[in-house]
């Protein structure tokens, strides 16, 4: 199974442009499930929805509450932002939670859940978007537990473990990361572990997914890093779940377009691995 995250940078920038690159990419990776952040819905539009017709995938969308702050940016009251996610099979339960911020720092950020159902066992499919403040640590604490515990309320009824997706905004040594993941620190909810799947990754394998290469970055005095992430709970009795391949991708122009300030991020995932005798 082909799991892709990746936040598509709105409307920011050329995006009509940058949306047929981001088709393209998607196109050509062939994924079976998609997590997706800053999606934008206008006009009657849903940026998902028409990547989902383009590649046959089912798709759901969880709208930001509070786009204000976004709009602001483009100076287009009338554009929406929000989670998807697109799935090569029926989203058959689905719920939406708005991530806990303070009032300085709430611009209608959320986590989405995904009930899918594959062939022989349903996955439970996540994708969040976290607060983007540098110095904003404990706030993401707060919101990694938040999407932790949705995970707990849903992760059940299936051999195979839930898949978590986002933007974390978050570096890999961080502790809202560690937190989430559990195995490093305490679990946000107790024995509920989730494992980094770049964890598997090449050692020397590019990881970046916010670098200043990318032209849409700004251009500030940052350091290349991997904010975008998947995360898999420990694989069923069958070995369903295990990460058997990770890598980055759109990390470069596609038709002289950088389809986002993002890179994505694409595992893949063992179905079953070991058959009973």
């Amino acid at each position: 199974m082909r799991v892709v995250t990746w936040n598509l940078w709105w409307r920011f920038g050329p995006w009509r442009d940058r949306q047929k690159a981001i088709l393209s990419v998607l196109r050509d990776l062939d994924p079976d499930v998609v997590g997706l952040q800053e999606v934008w819905s206008a006009d009657g539009e849903n940026q998902a929805e028409w990547l989902a017709g383009e590649l046959d995938l089912h798709w759901t969308w969880a709208p930001s509450p509070a786009p204000e702050r976004w709009q602001r940016r483009i100076g287009d009251p009338s554009v929406g932002i929000g989670t998807a996610v697109l799935s090569r099979w029926p989203v058959t339960e689905r719920e939406v939670l708005e991530l806990p911020a303070p009032p300085d720092l709430a611009d209608g950020r959320t986590a989405l859940y995904a009930r899918l159902a594959a062939p022989g066992h349903d996955v439970p499919f996540f994708t969040a978007h976290l607060t983007s403040a540098a110095h904003a640590s404990a706030v993401r604490c707060r919101q990694v537990t938040a999407l932790a515990e949705l995970v707990a309320r849903h992760r059940g009824g299936t051999d195979f473990p839930p898949v978590v997706t986002g933007d974390f905004n978050a570096w890999p040594d961080s502790d809202e990361i560690r937190l989430f993941g559990g195995y490093r620190t305490a679990p946000a909810v107790p024995g509920q572990v989730l494992y980094d799947a770049w964890e598997y990754a090449d050692p020397s394998a590019p990881a970046a997914t916010r670098t200043p290469a990318n032209p849409h970055t700004p251009r500030a005095l940052e350091p290349a890093v991997r904010i975008d992430y998947i995360h898999v709970g420990p694989p069923g009795p069958a070995g369903e779940g295990h990460v058997r391949h990770v890598r980055r991708a759109a990390d470069g122009p596609v038709g002289g377009v950088w389809p986002s300030d993002h890179a994505a991020v694409v595992a893949d995932l063992a179905v079953a691995e070991v058959t009973a005798p």
